[in-house]
Parts: C-alpha cells; sequence; structure tokens
C-alpha cells in the first residue's frame, strides 16, 4: 500500500509539474529553479554542455540541441550535451504511446474504423492511410504506427483504448512512474501543440523500456509490411527510419535495431535509435540537428560508431533510472541544491536562464513547491508569446 501511495504522490507532482504548458525554447523554459529538489539520472545530467569521461574522441561536428549516448542494458550514461533540454519530440513521443497501449489488444484484434476515430487528427499529420469502413488488425495498426508514423493510426488505436483524453492522460502517468519528468504530453501523436515537450534523457528512458517488449521490438525494426488497402487489395509501407532501411543516400546501419524517429516543422528532426555490436547493445537519442534532414541521422550514427569504439572505455556520467512500478528508486537531491532546498523546499520558481540548462520543473516535494510551480506556470503563461502557426505538420521523414 505504501509503494501504491507513494507512486500516486509522485503522478501527481509529475503531472503538476508537466501542466505547464511553455514554449520549449523560451527562456524560462530552460531556467533552474531555486530549489531544484532532484536531478533524475544524476547530477552531472542536470549541467549545460558535452559530459563525458574516461574516453576522448567524441565525434566534433554533432549539432544537435541535446543529444544522449547510453547503455541499453546497464542504463549507464556514458555521454551527454543537455540530457535534461526540455524540447518538442515530434513522433519520438509515440515510443511512450506504444509503451502505454501496446499490451492492451491481443495483435490479431480486428477493429472497423469510423469516421470519429479519424475525425480529430490535426491536418497536415503523416498518414498511412487509414480509411472508414475497413477493417483492421491490431498489428496492422501498430505497424502504421512505428513504419509510417501515422497519426491516423495513432488515433484509431486511442479511441480504441477510450479516447484521447484518456490516453493522453495513461501516457502522462507512464512517464511518471518512468521518471520521465521532463516530458510533457498533450497529444498521443507527437504533433506540434504548444507545450509538448520532452527531452533527449526522457525518450531514451521510452525507449529502453519500450524495447523489454518482444512486440515493442518487433515492430520498430520492421522495415516493410503490407497494409490493407479496401477488400483484398493491400499497398506496401516501409519503415521511414532511414538508418534502418538504407535510402535518400544513407547506408544501412550495421546492427540497428529501430527505434523511433520524428519531424515536425518546429521540432525539426528527431530520432532514438539502437543498435547491437560484439555483444553491446547501445542507445542514442538526437534532438533538433541544426542542418538538414540527414544530420539527425549521421550524428546518430557517429555518436554510436564512438560508443562502440574509444566510447568502450567511457565511465557513466549518469544512469537510466528503473520506473517505480519495478522497483526503481525515487531520485536522490542533488549534491549542489540539496543544502538550499532543506532550507526552504519548494520556494519559489526559477530566477536564472540559459540556454543549456536542466529541466525548468525539476519536481519539489511538497505543497509550497506545487503551488509555486502553479504560480511561475500561470505568470510565464501571461507573459509568453505565442508563435504563429504552432500547428505545423508531422510529416514523415523520408
Amino acid at each position: 500500500m505504501r509503494d501504491s501511495s507513494r507512486l500516486t504522490r509522485r503522478a501527481v507532482l509529475g503531472l503538476t509539474a508537466a501542466a505547464l504548458p511553455l514554449s520549449p525554447l523560451s527562456p524560462l523554459s530552460m531556467a533552474t529553479p531555486a530549489s531544484a529538489a532532484t536531478v533524475i539520472g544524476g547530477e552531472r545530467l542536470a549541467r549545460g554542455g558535452v559530459q563525458v569521461r574516461g574516453a576522448t574522441g567524441l565525434p566534433k561536428k554533432i549539432t544537435a540541441h541535446a543529444w544522449l549516448l547510453a547503455d541499453c542494458e546497464s542504463g549507464e550514461v556514458l555521454a551527454s550535451f543537455d540530457a535534461h533540454r526540455r524540447l518538442a519530440p515530434a513522433s519520438t513521443l509515440k515510443m511512450l504511446f506504444a509503451d502505454t497501449v501496446l499490451k492492451k489488444f491481443e495483435r490479431t484484434e480486428r477493429y472497423k474504423v469510423k469516421d470519429t476515430d479519424i475525425s480529430d487528427v490535426p491536418a497536415g499529420s503523416s498518414l498511412v492511410g487509414i480509411k472508414p469502413g475497413i477493417t483492421y488488425t491490431v498489428e496492422q495498426l501498430w505497424q502504421g504506427v512505428f513504419l509510417r508514423s501515422g497519426n491516423d493510426a495513432v488515433h484509431v488505436l486511442a479511441h480504441m483504448n477510450g479516447g484521447i483524453a484518456k490516453t493522453v492522460a495513461e501516457m502522462q502517468a507512464r512517464a511518471a512512474d518512468l521518471q520521465a519528468l521532463d516530458t510533457h504530453v498533450v497529444s498521443p501523436d507527437g504533433f506540434d501543440h504548444p507545450g509538448q515537450l520532452s527531452s533527449a534523457y526522457d525518450l531514451t528512458l521510452f525507449a529502453r523500456h519500450g524495447l523489454k517488449d518482444d512486440d515493442f521490438r518487433g515492430y520498430c525494426g520492421t522495415r516493410t509490411a503490407n497494409f490493407p488497402a479496401g477488400g483484398k487489395k493491400t499497398f506496401q509501407i516501409q519503415n521511414t527510419d532511414r538508418l534502418l532501411t538504407g535510402s535518400w543516400g544513407l547506408g544501412v546501419y550495421k546492427g540497428l535495431f529501430g527505434v523511433k524517429n520524428g519531424y515536425t516543422s518546429h521540432a525539426g528532426n528527431t530520432f532514438t535509435g539502437g543498435a547491437t555490436r560484439g555483444g553491446r547493445t547501445l542507445l542514442v537519442t538526437v534532438m533538433h540537428p541544426d542542418s538538414g534532414s540527414n544530420a539527425v541521422y549521421e550524428e546518430t550514427a557517429a555518436l554510436l560508431d564512438w560508443g562502440f569504439g574509444k566510447g568502450s572505455s567511457a565511465q557513466a556520467v549518469g544512469t537510466l533510472v528503473d520506473p517505480l512500478s519495478e522497483g526503481g528508486a525515487s531520485a536522490s537531491p542533488s549534491p549542489t541544491t540539496a543544502k538550499g532546498a532543506a532550507g526552504a523546499a519548494g520556494t519559489g520558481a526559477a530566477a536564472g536562464s540559459g540556454s543549456s540548462g536542466p529541466s525548468p520543473w525539476r519536481l519539489a516535494e511538497g505543497g509550497a513547491g506545487t503551488l509555486a510551480l502553479l504560480g511561475a506556470g500561470a505568470w510565464a503563461l501571461r507573459r509568453r508569446r505565442r508563435a504563429a502557426d504552432t500547428d505545423s505538420a508531422d510529416t514523415p521523414v523520408s
């Protein structure tokens, strides 16, 4: 009973902290609370800039606004850059959607799509080609999610799960259990909704936990599939992960098995990739490279190459924590902030800012912290200038 109450408390706090929809690139969204209570994954991951020790030779041409490289089995973070920086995740958020909903339906279950199941798909979304009146298996719907990043497939599964709002709430609760406290879910598909945020750290958590499931791993590693077109007709869909399929001038990355890419005009390109070589499995998340659409894959490949090579001697700079529901320990107070937090836990919102700081809403355990966070969020919302046309298309990266 005590474990259940602790999870509920942290879930509520996580939801409260995440419910402040700030622009991901605003100065306030990068600010550090005056009394940050916890640092998920270790104190070094809250620092700005590159974090690495015990190894040299990191790739020099990494333009991503945030990235993280970790050992999938041990959870050790081998190197990172602004790991907790909150940025728009695009369709990489679908990893959390899958981890939340995947086990609720049998692969062979069949579902006839209604008009209302896809009427709320945002205009300009990436689509796999779901049509009302056609019956799909759950397996085919998940292929649409993983291979084509189809928002129409996401919405059908979300409606099967009881609706968009219920699914979003469940995803946020799952994020809290995973201790992915940088993540704020607005929609299950990763589309560019104001306030939809995650981090390189959280996305890597989603991938690592999702990959424990055979179906998740199978779907994200599928290169092609036949998809229903009505009657007995089908058409072929191909995975938009260019390192998996070798397309758009890129070769297949040796040992790569997934996991999920994404693109929106607001987020730019995002990607979490996993590869196994020599008995070791590494995960890399790259968010918002400055250059073209292939950069997210090229920078992922470069970091993986380093991890399997010179980075093999790297000592951990942090860790991917385990879910609370699976025995994961709650984060410890940050050594750099514990002294101040002990005197006035949760007293006030961010005072400083910087483009490479940790997540602004490290949870303050207590009612005063929650009230302060809510007050800071209201202040930010009154002053935040909403960018025009933020609801841009989450188009396939292909």
